[in-house]
């Protein structure tokens, strides 16, 4: 993946320590190795941070920030792949989770029933469909993460060859021309 194209996009360490709210931080946040672009640490960031993005917990941006501190591997892109569960994106997201734990644990399938409002089925069907979820959740976010890490890891290496090729072509072009 082109380092540069990342780095254009990611905010600068220098720029967040000034920031009023993020001052109070200190070293474990701005320390550099959690802000440098490597294959590993990239990869490892996005794998941690499409697992936590599966998880229906609230303060994901915080637990990835956490987890990638832990790891060693690149902070702000794990707290970027946590923006895969979005508005938008959430809906169908936890509902295929729900559908793969489901299907793991051999449950019925519960939607919500037309004549009923929301908040009955969450009375009369929550109990059922908890254990799914969480199961689904993990499974899937597992399957994201590790899917997602190694993808970062075969793309970054066929961007990195590519450019030696192309290095090596100008490299013999030149000296033919000389």
């Amino acid at each position: 993946m082109p380092r540069r194209i990342i780095k254009r996009y990611l905010p600068q360490p220098h720029q967040l320590q000034e920031h009023k709210h993020l001052r109070h931080l200190g070293e474990w946040f701005f320390a550099s190795d959690l802000w440098h672009l490597s294959r590993r640490s990239t990869a490892g960031a996005v794998g941690i941070g499409l697992f936590i993005a599966f998880l229906p917990l609230p303060g994901q941006m915080l637990i990835a920030a956490i987890a990638a501190a832990w790891a060693r591997v690149n902070l702000p892109v794990a707290i970027l792949m946590v923006w895969v569960t979005n508005p938008l994106t959430m809906g169908p997201m936890f509902f295929f989770a729900y559908k793969v734990g489901t299907w793991l644990l051999g449950s019925p399938v519960y939607g919500p029933e037309l004549d009923f409002t929301w908040q009955h089925w969450l009375q009369t069907r929550l109990a059922a469909t908890w254990e799914p979820f969480l199961l689904g959740c993990l499974v899937v976010g597992m399957v994201a993460g590790i899917t997602g890490g190694l993808l970062t890891l075969g793309l970054w290496r066929l961007e990195v060859s590519r450019r030696w090729r192309n290095r090596k072509r100008r490299k013999a072009i030149s000296q033919m021309e000389k």
